[in-house]
């Protein structure tokens, strides 16, 4: 209901105000009548109507020059009381909604010394008043008390409306740093898709291609076999890149037209793409094999994908071994070779393929370890964690 009535007397603002000016009018004429129906000995009531019909016209700048109306509104009101009318809450009803505007709109010292001042204004003609002698609690105590609580409420508003205010400010700044961070990880994650994309297809491709070379004159058969594995290879790159750069033209997040994620599903493809680059790659599975969620099949398969494309690129070897090791909470992945670490080998935690590699585990709240082996060779292993849900499916 309440909101109700503050959506209309938003939508009307200058009905709004008539209204409330009216009303204020009406209570501080209430105030008179009841000082002029209590209080002994004659007196004319046209001066507090009057007073209180000034008071309420100078509210009507209360926003834009509080300062202003609040002397204006005080005046009425001492006015009022020396005319010999009891300063009753409801006589200087005016007076309160002027110091309550001042409280919004100045400042806080300004707001509060602007409050006692007016209060000791308004009490002062109410001590030589004869009636009030004996009552004094009612025609001192009362109006600087009642002036007082005004500038108080005024300023509790006030501060309520500026924490509102920093708390909206802090949440546009927490949703602009969250928007941001996201921005970041989207790109970390697209520039890890792209390196691997590239660094592996690249890489197959240019085994193939100096093999092909090589066998040219002396195997020719077996060159132009690898030639036409090549264009296969070229091809599944295009796709690859085809499909990660159209992330970055959509404008929403709907996967239409674009191939699913690759997962271990795809391993047997790797592997004979490996092997036309002649690179002899074994597969060992231990336990029972659990299905993957995307995102973590994705990771599992980057990252044999670029530990095998390190292999190819680096090492010395025809040879390498893959291990998939599930458990019930875990899938261990393991990618070896036997060839002694050369020169240009990239050391543990350096190189774009490594620490994509770190980044994809740790991202899927497991481990990883990269490098040299003590018999020789070089080692990529991770663990990742399966999920509840993987489980119970698996189950």
């Amino acid at each position: 209901m309440s909101t109700t009535w503050q959506r209309r007397a938003m939508s009307r603002p200058r009905t709004t105000e008539v209204m409330t000016l009216a009303l204020l009018f009406a209570v501080a004429v209430c105030g008179a009548l009841l000082s002029h129906w209590t209080l002994p000995g004659p007196r004319p009531l046209w001066p507090a109507v009057v007073l209180s019909a000034l008071a309420c016209l100078a509210l009507t700048r209360r926003h834009s020059h509080p300062l202003p109306v609040l002397a204006a509104t005080t005046v009425c009101a001492v006015a009022e009381s020396a005319v010999g009318y009891l300063m009753t809450p409801l006589l200087f009803s005016p007076l309160l909604a002027a110091q309550y505007t001042t409280s919004l709109r100045a400042g806080r010292a300004t707001a509060w010394s602007c409050a006692v001042v007016a209060a000791a204004v308004t009490v002062a003609p109410g001590t030589w008043h004869s009636q009030i002698h004996s009552g004094w609690v009612i025609g001192v105590v009362n109006p600087a008390a009642w002036v007082l609580l005004s500038a108080a409420l005024g300023s509790y508003v006030r501060v309520r409306r500026e924490y509102a205010a920093a708390r909206t400010e802090h949440a546009a700044r927490e949703r602009e740093e969250e928007a941001r961070h996201r921005v970041v990880q989207e790109r970390m994650r697209i520039a890890r898709e792209l390196h691997d994309v590239v660094a592996h297809h690249l890489a197959l491709a240019n085994a193939q291609a100096g093999t092909a070379a090589h066998l040219a004159r002396t195997a020719p058969d077996q060159a132009y076999e690898i030639l036409g594995k090549l264009s296969g290879t070229t091809a599944a790159a295009l796709r690859e890149l085809k499909a990660t750069v159209g992330l970055l033209r959509q404008d929403t997040d709907a996967d239409d037209g674009l191939a699913p994620a690759p997962g271990l599903e795809q391993l047997p493809d790797l592997v004979a793409a490996c092997a036309a680059a002649g690179l002899d790659v074994t597969v060992a599975v231990e336990g029972e094999p659990r299905p993957l969620t995307p995102g973590l099949g994705l990771t599992a398969y980057r990252i044999v994908q670029e530990a095998l494309t390190n292999v190819t690129k680096h090492a010395a070897t025809r040879t390498a071994w893959v291990r998939l090791a599930y458990t019930p909470r875990s899938l261990a992945v393991t990618v070896t070779d036997d060839a002694a670490a050369p020169a240009d080998r990239p050391a543990p935690g350096r190189g774009f393929g490594l620490l994509g590699m770190s980044e994809r585990a740790l991202a899927a709240g497991g481990t990883f370890h990269a490098g040299p082996r003590p018999e020789g060779g070089f080692e990529v292993a991770c663990t990742l964690p399966l999920d509840s849900h993987d489980e119970s499916t698996a189950s």
